[in-house]
């Protein structure tokens, strides 16, 4: 019987030969044909004839490669209030993709079918045949998501951003933002437009969850917002995780102190998956605790809180944070109206930090970097 180092060799020795592989971005050579992986802040040492703790990097004689490029687990053309993004295109759709493999530890993974399954076989999606696709369904933009796009469609991304961006699509990620500075910029460099990035929970407790440092995440949502990417929070508010009060606060504040305060917070309840209750973690999120931590996002001085996983709950809408009035009214995910028709408030004229298309589709830009520059 083969060992399990064998069967993965045989498995990644045979998908070198499909359009799924590719000589990965973002790696060197360290001696004795050992590689490291500079995509991901885990940095990977990975020997000849073994795969990184993602799943989808392939040392093949001292040569890295991807084993997951254009390579599809799942595809769906979805509202952007799923993703979630409320303030970006928030009545519009994102053709979206998936792989397989993820680069976090997080036992309670509503992906878990895809995330935590290394790739076995190729199902190739090509860049040209993907943008077909978004004006076959009627989409506005790509977006990477369900597992985690960073480290398993990361080259396949930049090519496909790179052709959407020529096509007057918009382009989004939806990311754990454990990625490393190069990879960051090279996202910026291809056209990423918004992204969306989990904050898990608070830095001295959340670390044995996930297996990760939260403060690079930080640095890369600064930095994206720095670079005029459009940047969204979600947290999923798990009891016993990162529900406390302390927690909560603390997140709300480093999202006013380094990302400013028009930066959009969805606090999303949390239902029991993969190995969340092996871990003695509870079935769900208590409603009321939700509804907290949107009150304290909104006491702590952030614009846009948004509740997440409670279908028709008031705190889906978008409200103008000046006057109260509701500018975006969501009835679940696919039933969106914007009743705006500029960046202003159409009762108090506040500014908004909401980028969408008007009835006449003109785009609406707001530039997230503005709320970087009114930090004091």
């Amino acid at each position: 019987m083969k060992s399990r180092l064998e069967r993965i060799r045989e498995i990644s020795e045979k998908l070198l030969e499909t359009p799924c592989a590719r000589v990965a971005k973002l790696w060197e050579e360290l001696g004795n044909y050992v590689v490291r992986c500079n995509l991901c802040e885990r940095r990977c040492v990975i020997p000849p004839g073994m795969r990184g703790m993602c799943g989808a990097r392939y040392n093949h004689g001292g040569t890295l490669y991807v084993l997951t490029y254009g390579n599809i687990s799942s595809i769906s053309n979805n509202p952007m209030s799923k993703k979630p993004f409320y303030n970006f295109f928030p009545d519009e759709y994102a053709l979206t993709i998936g792989s397989w493999g993820c680069n976090f530890a997080c036992p309670w993974c509503q992906n878990w079918e895809i995330s935590k399954h290394s790739v076995v076989n190729c199902n190739y999606l090509s860049p040209s045949a993907f943008i077909d696709l978004i004006s076959k369904y009627g989409a506005s933009g790509t977006s990477f998501s369900f597992n985690e796009p960073s480290v398993t469609l990361f080259e396949y991304s930049l090519d496909v951003m790179s052709l959407a961006k020529k096509k007057g699509y918009f382009n989004t990620y939806v990311t754990n933002g454990y990625m490393t500075r190069e990879a960051v910029k090279l996202l910026i460099e291809h056209g990423l437009d918004a992204v969306n990035i989990d904050i898990k929970g608070c830095e001295g407790t959340i670390e044995r969850w996930i297996g990760a440092d939260q403060r690079v995440v930080w640095r890369n949502a600064r930095y994206f917002k720095e670079n005029n990417v459009h940047v969204e929070i979600t947290t999923l508010i798990i009891p016993g995780v990162n529900d406390s009060e302390q927690c909560l606060r603390s997140i709300a504040r480093k999202i006013k102190n380094q990302l400013g305060v028009r930066t959009p917070w969805h606090v999303t309840r949390y239902f029991a998956a993969y190995k969340a209750l092996d871990h003695g973690l509870p079935a769900s999120t208590p409603i009321e605790t939700i509804e907290l931590a949107r009150k304290i996002g909104l006491e702590e001085g952030l614009e846009y809180v948004y509740i997440g996983n409670i279908p028709n709950h008031p705190g889906e809408n978008t409200y103008c944070p000046k006057c109260g009035r509701i500018i975006i009214r969501r009835s679940g995910l696919w039933n969106v109206k914007v009743m705006i028709k500029d960046n202003h408030c159409p009762y108090c004229g506040n500014e908004l930090a909401i980028t969408f298309r008007n009835k006449n589709g003109k785009v609406i830009h707001w530039n997230p970097a503005n709320d970087i520059y009114s930090i004091k």
